[in-house]
């Protein structure tokens, strides 16, 4: 009688505009916030404060776009972006800031590169066993004798 619903793994979590919701929020897909939430959020996926949302939370999220206000410490592992519409009131711990024109943004912010190595590491029977020079030394005798 009912078709069975098909969502996609990218579904949103929503609070929509004129809704008041208190408390904790836990979500593995990302979340867009147009109402109002009050309680930290932990969001493995992406948070959206939309225009005319506010969340005074303290959130935790893979990308978090403010264009609404946010009252709280933010630790994002990727790119916040406040915009033009956006206000932030608090800390933050991030990777990446854009702040548009017109935004505000008010606290302290703290911005650590994710660490990738350098150089690759060669394993033991991979790594050189001469110098430099004594490389070239072996090339220009190998080239001689050949």
């Amino acid at each position: 009688m009912f078709k069975e619903s098909k969502r996609s793994a990218s579904a949103e979590t929503l609070i929509g505009h004129g809704t008041h919701v208190e408390g904790k929020l836990i979500s593995e897909l990302s979340i867009r916030i147009e109402g109002e939430h009050r309680g930290d959020i932990e969001c493995r996926g992406d948070v959206i404060i939309g225009e005319y949302g506010v969340a005074r939370s303290s959130i935790t999220a893979q990308d978090l776009t403010i264009a609404g206000r946010v009252h709280g410490d933010i630790v994002v592992k990727g790119r916040l972006i406040i915009t033009a519409s956006g206000q932030l009131f608090g800390n933050v711990l991030a990777h990446s800031i854009l702040i548009q024109d017109g935004g505000i943004y008010n606290g302290n912010c703290r911005m650590e590169r994710q660490t990738e190595p350098r150089t690759r590491q060669l394993p033991e029977h991979e790594a050189p066993s001469q110098q430099p020079g004594q490389q070239q030394q072996a090339k220009e005798k190998a080239r001689q004798a050949g």
